[in-house]
């Protein structure tokens, strides 16, 4: 259990901080049934024989009840199981709840095509499904489709498109899974609309908007061409201009990287850490940035199955979230406050580099995910210099006369920096949203500063790349609290990263890291 937090961390990337209220996970209009409901001219899965049906590719059945659970609001993340091996058994569980029948095992090789095909399903959706509505007989036919239909259609498209798989066997293999999973008939659409698209592909002929017309226009072919929400797209076409924003989203779009941080807390060093990568072959290169960390684009499978996680040698955290930690700049004998802490990353890097000296408060308003760090620190031996306390940190520091070295508030935010780990992330969030969160990271804010002791330090970070999230909190707060003032963070990081203003930015698009921000405040003496 205690290893947990890792795993989560592997494709979450912190993110989890910026589920701010479950009022942000809505769902797509047409995924409101239970996927364990039977709709037209689908059959109960509780009225199936739940044989083992070796003709259907069980990467493609996995792929769609997950994709259908996805959408039913299931996590995302939750692609590995706490045994650090595939979750193949669990999957292949939802398959025979959900069509009835299972395939065969799955191997390693289906679980890589598993992570491929539903995150990339997901990112391309809107690209994906404007290329299927453009083929189906009629409007009507897309907008009545059936949840499951919808996602065997978008997997064979998204294979055929963006994997280069031989379209005649991808065609074959999902009319087979359409006929067995829900009815011939449903086979037969599949089969005629994926045959449109592959003579599309042909001619060079697929049915995609141009890029041309007034700003609302371009914004909106923009959105389709590479599927994102539309005002994302006129938010960044707005701070960044056009070429910029696209440029964002491709890199969205891309295959996110990873890197491990090697967890000197408990003696590992990179080059420890290096050695057992070289022996597991997994290609790798050293952290630019961070003496700590290693960077990887394949091989996290390996990583897992291996247990380097499991047993604490390392964790998986993006060099952007580690930069901030190099921001606070922990030091032996300070006391530190974490005020959102879990899923806790940034607070057992802290811990690590105390050299067992001083405190860090991890406080979070999740007993579960503080449960899960404060066993995730003993994993780590750093367990001596962290103290879990679960609260509201806005009542906790009403009601505390605590006052510490630093108090880092990485707040919860939009996560608009991370979508290219998060593929869901860019579907869940609504413009709405903004504004909740500029008034919680206000309100969190000003719980934060009361914490922190005469010329203490206070950083707020956030993964969003958005300045109404950013500077201008920053901006209200300096407003609100003449008592702090900024401290310039060249000290902390590489010149490349540091704004105008003396704040820390990841640019994704620059960087090749998560997006990521950090402002380091001093209150006066």
């Amino acid at each position: 259990m205690a290893h947990v937090l890792s795993l989560r961390v592997l494709l979450s990337a912190e993110t989890n901080r910026s589920s701010f209220s479950s009022k942000s996970l809505k769902l797509d209009k047409r995924t409101k049934t239970s996927i364990s409901a039977p709709r037209k001219g689908n059959l109960n899965p509780s009225h199936k024989t739940q044989k083992v049906n070796l003709e259907i590719s069980p990467h493609r059945a996995v792929s769609a009840v997950r994709l259908m659970r996805i959408e039913m609001g299931g996590a995302f993340a939750d692609l590995l199981n706490e045994k650090g091996k595939g979750s193949g058994a669990n999957e292949m569980g939802y398959v025979g709840r959900t069509l009835g029948f299972r395939t065969r095992d799955l191997e390693d090789r289906d679980l890589r095509l598993v992570t491929d095909i539903v995150g990339g399903t997901i990112r391309w959706k809107r690209y994906l499904d404007h290329l299927i509505s453009s083929l189906c007989h009629d409007a009507n036919t897309f907008t009545r489709m059936e949840p499951l239909l919808l996602q065997i259609l978008r997997i064979g498209f998204y294979e055929i498109i963006k994997l280069d798989m031989p379209p005649y066997a991808v065609v074959d293999e999902n009319v087979r899974l359409a006929k067995v999973a829900l009815r011939h008939g449903a086979g037969n659409m599949v089969n005629a609309i994926l045959r449109k698209l592959v003579l599309h592909m042909e001619n060079s002929s697929l049915p995609l908007p141009k890029l041309e017309g007034d700003d609302r226009t371009q914004a909106r072919a923009l959105a389709t061409l590479h599927s994102h929400p539309v005002w994302m797209v006129r938010r960044w076409t707005k701070h960044l201009g056009q070429e910029e924003a696209i440029r964002l989203m491709m890199w969205n779009n891309s295959d996110p990287s990873f890197s491990l941080r090697a967890n000197s807390g408990k003696g590992v060093s990179r080059a420890d850490l290096v050695m057992k990568l070289d022996v597991l072959k997994v290609p790798h290169e050293l952290s630019f940035y961070l003496n700590d960390f290693v960077r990887m684009k394949t091989g996290l499978q390996m990583v897992i199955q291996a247990g380097l996680l499991k047993e604490g040698l390392c964790s998986v955290q993006d060099e952007s979230a580690g930069l901030v930690v190099s921001v606070v700049d922990p030091q032996p004998g300070e006391s530190i406050v974490d005020c959102c802490a879990a899923p806790g990353g940034k607070t057992l890097y802290m811990a690590s580099l105390l050299s067992g000296q001083g405190m860090v408060h991890a406080v979070d308003i999740n007993e579960g995910r503080l449960r899960i760090l404060k066993e995730t620190a003993k994993l780590h031996q750093v367990d001596g210099v962290i103290t879990t306390i679960h609260a509201d940190i806005r009542t906790f520091s009403d009601n505390n006369t605590m006052k510490c070295d630093k108090v880092l508030l990485d707040a919860p935010c939009s996560g608009l920096g991370v979508l290219s780990k998060r593929a869901d992330l860019r579907w869940n969030r609504k413009l709405e949203d903004m504004e909740q969160l500029k008034n919680l990271q206000d309100e969190l804010l000003d719980a934060a500063s009361l914490l922190v002791k005469p010329s203490g330090v206070l950083v707020y970070s956030t993964c969003s790349i958005d300045p109404e999230e950013n500077e201008e909190r920053i901006a209200a707060f300096l407003l609100r609290h003449p008592d702090f003032c900024i401290d310039p963070i060249g000290r902390y990081v590489p010149p490349d990263f540091v704004t105008e203003h003396g704040f820390y930015f990841s640019n994704p698009v620059k960087h090749f890291l998560d997006g990521a921000f950090a402002a380091r405040l001093s209150r006066a003496i």
